[in-house]
């Protein structure tokens, strides 16, 4: 059976069924109490859950949601921040340009919507951040549009039940077809949330529980025994090793020169200790005299990051300096509030390097 055959809402039914015993309780859903009353899921939350999920996984997704959310409750207070505060509360969560995004979306909401969301495809892809994913994503669950979702769990459960050869990312519109073709005229919100949630629980990449699965009767590679060869994957190029250097200035009170980057391109306005001019295309300087000013800098190692098309080491240099340095470049972070800056991940790694443990006794010590 090929991955064209006719396939009927059967399994759509059987699937909807297991959701609503099994469904995973998030804090962005509604809860079943609240579903059974007749609400409507907010169309804000599910598009703040969803740019955050995107290349993320739940469970590092959920503190930054909750902080959102209490933070920016509904889109009218996410427009009217400001940018640096949106960077600092998404600085760990990776992928800036949709921390960007969700600004430039709020802001167009606000301005030319009225605060409401599109409630179509169409229309919900002309907003900034918002791709043919996204747009399904809260077509569907805010709205109730017969979109087909298609993520990654979707896309191992149906290379699975229907057996589909053409490796990803080519399989894609393949998939998608499929998912449209069980998709139930009814509750397709629920629909698109139940293939997410039997992916990530039960179509697993590995080991899949394929006796728990409400499709199991149907699945091609459940009949083959072949349920860890899909989905197939086209090969993936070994990513390139580019490197750099990472200059960490500490003055005698503790605080941490930092300096903001460009707006555009990798990492876009987040903050940074001073660097050299690497990039996913080339490599920037890694020796000592390329450090921003003349001081005693002493090499403290190495930092190593994987970014998503390259991996990155760079060489840590650190230098004490007086109270009385200007901040050449940028500014002086505090100790104790340096935590709280929109550090990427990468820029934690070159300062633990440089000063063991200091970003995470900060974050003890903020937290008491």
């Amino acid at each position: 059976m090929t991955a064209e055959r006719e396939l009927s809402e059967a399994p759509g039914r059987a699937l909807l069924a297991w959701y609503d015993r099994h469904q995973r309780q998030l804090p962005w859903r509604l809860s079943r109490s609240e579903a059974g009353q007749g609400l409507h899921p907010d169309p804000y939350r599910v598009w703040l859950s969803e740019i955050m999920l995107q290349q993320t996984t739940v469970t590092a997704v959920k503190p930054y949601y909750d902080k959102f959310l209490a933070q920016w409750p509904n889109v009218e207070a996410l427009a009217a921040a400001e940018t640096d505060e949106i960077m600092r509360a998404w600085a760990g969560l990776g992928y800036y340009s949709r921390a960007r995004n969700l600004k430039k979306c709020a802001d167009m909401l606000v301005d030319r919507h009225d605060g409401e969301f599109p409630n179509t495809e169409a229309e919900l892809k002309k907003l900034p951040g918002i791709g043919d994913y996204t747009a399904a994503a809260i077509a569907a669950i805010a709205f109730g549009r017969p979109a087909a979702v298609v993520d990654g769990n979707v896309e191992r459960v149906m290379s699975r039940f229907a057996g589909v050869e053409t490796p990803l990312p080519a399989a894609k519109p393949e998939i998608k077809k499929l998912v449209e073709a069980i998709l139930p005229a009814e509750r397709p919100g629920d629909f698109a949330q139940a293939m997410m949630d039997l992916g990530a629980t039960i179509c697993t990449p590995r080991r899949p529980s394929c006796i728990l699965c409400p499709l199991t009767g149907d699945c091609i590679a459940r009949r083959q025994g072949a349920q860890e060869r899909f989905p197939l994957k086209a090969p993936k190029a070994e990513k390139p090793l580019r490197r750099g250097a990472a200059f960490v200035a500490v003055r005698e009170d503790g605080a941490v020169l930092l300096r903001r980057r460009p707006e555009t391109g990798l990492l876009g306005g987040m903050c940074e200790v001073p660097t050299t001019a690497w990039n996913a295309r080339q490599d920037g300087r890694e020796d000592i005299t390329a450090a921003p000013f003349t001081a005693d800098w002493q090499d403290c190692g190495t930092a190593r990051h994987v970014f998503t098309h390259f991996a990155l080491q760079l060489s840590v240099y650190k230098a004490l300096v007086g109270n009385d340095m200007a901040a050449v470049g940028g500014w002086w972070s505090p100790c104790d509030v340096l935590h709280g800056e929109a550090l990427p991940s990468v820029m934690k790694k070159a300062i633990e390097t440089a000063i063991p443990g200091a970003t995470k006794r900060k974050r003890e010590k903020a937290a008491k």
